[in-house]
């Protein structure tokens, strides 16, 4: 008689979706996330605790002891110098986070909501609705995703205005870029899902369009969107930073953007005045390569030809692991490895038309 054996069941926490995806990760794989988590991570709580860790305001200009001064060299009171408008750079970049934070929440949000209820509706129920709303969103993809988000802020605020002002014509202008892409994704899943004997059955029962769309095919068609999410937040802020730079961002005096103070220190490159563009610089690319590093491994661990073959334990030269990744699933290789599974194979017949029956 054999007895069957139940794995324990993993925690809970271990199957939550980032920790689950760091579980599964090995290598290089591994360590581009944990960087990834760790840059994404500082900048959140930057954010977060941006009044406690900046020691001075924003738009702050002067303290007790005088005004700070234009273009003085980090050290001292500054740590890392002050602008040509007078401003404390190292309170500059950490306010500055709050306002990329802010504006790519609302900004993936709105489009989020947006263009998954377009797709799902447009996948679900086709027709010509379907056929203008791709119209719409391949013309809207198709244009320059800065030069949209220029238009857009023009448009909403006139270009310029003050903290929410600027961060919603920001987001949403960045919203509108963002749209068409979501509408694709849930409109591609959308349409495969419809056809699936279980979305006929559902219709064969009397269920409501409503009830399937919502019950049945949205919750298997978002399974992409925490991938997307990742990557358009890096796009968000490169598009913010565009929009800063070229003067179309939030005045400094209402809320710090990386942009703005880039733009505002392209005269002092040429005088040898770093510190004013490095700082700001370095934060876009830090966050943004922090973000990209996160969403392309959770792009691969999400793919199964992109994962590692290897087991965790099995390093060694030419070795093969316990379990590998099959497209038909997991090939368990057994106690015997490799060479356990071979054995139980039927031996190789050399003459497979002969009689068996004949005298060898």
């Amino acid at each position: 008689m054999t007895v069957e054996t139940t794995r324990p069941k993993a925690p809970l926490w271990t199957r939550l979706p980032v920790v689950h995806q760091l579980r599964q990760s090995v290598g290089l794989q591994r360590g581009m996330l944990v960087a990834g988590l760790v840059i994404t991570g500082v900048f959140i709580l930057t954010a977060i605790f941006a009044p406690l860790l900046a020691p001075y305001g924003y738009s702050q200009l002067r303290d007790d002891s005088g005004p700070f001064g234009a273009q003085q060299a980090p050290g001292g009171a500054h740590l890392l110098g002050t602008t040509v408008g007078g401003y404390d750079v190292f309170s500059r970049v950490i306010w500055g986070s709050q306002t990329a934070i802010t504006v790519m929440v609302i900004a993936i949000v709105l489009s989020i909501f947006a263009g998954v209820a377009l797709g799902l509706v447009s996948g679900y129920f086709g027709g010509w609705l379907d056929r203008v709303l791709v119209v719409i969103c391949d013309a809207v993809y198709a244009f320059p995703a800065l030069l949209l988000a220029i238009v857009m802020g023009i448009v909403i605020s006139g270009g310029r205005s003050g903290l929410w002002g600027g961060i919603f014509a920001a987001a949403i202008s960045i919203t509108v870029v963002f749209i068409p892409q979501y509408f694709r994704v849930i409109r591609a899943e959308t349409v495969r899902i419809k056809a699936e004997a279980y979305v006929e059955s559902a219709r064969v029962l009397g269920a409501s369009n409503g009830r399937i769309m919502f019950r049945h095919v949205l919750r298997n068609a978002t399974r992409t969107l925490p991938l997307i999410f990742t990557l358009n937040a890096s796009e968000a802020l490169l598009t913010l930073a565009g929009l800063g730079f070229i003067g179309f961002g939030i005045e400094p005096s209402s809320a710090a953007e990386w942009g703005y103070d880039l733009n505002k220190s392209l005269s002092d490159v040429s005088s040898g005045i770093w510190w004013t563009s490095l700082f700001p610089g370095l934060a876009i690319v830090l966050v943004v390569l922090g973000i990209t590093l996160v969403g392309e491994s959770l792009n691969d661990l999400a793919d199964p030809r992109l994962r590692s073959r290897r087991a965790p334990g099995n390093t060694a030269s030419g070795g093969i692991a316990a379990t590998s990744v099959v497209p038909g699933g997991t090939l368990n290789a057994g106690p015997g490895g490799i060479d356990g599974l071979e054995a139980r194979l039927p031996a190789f017949d050399e003459h497979p038309n002969d009689d068996p029956y004949e005298a060898k």
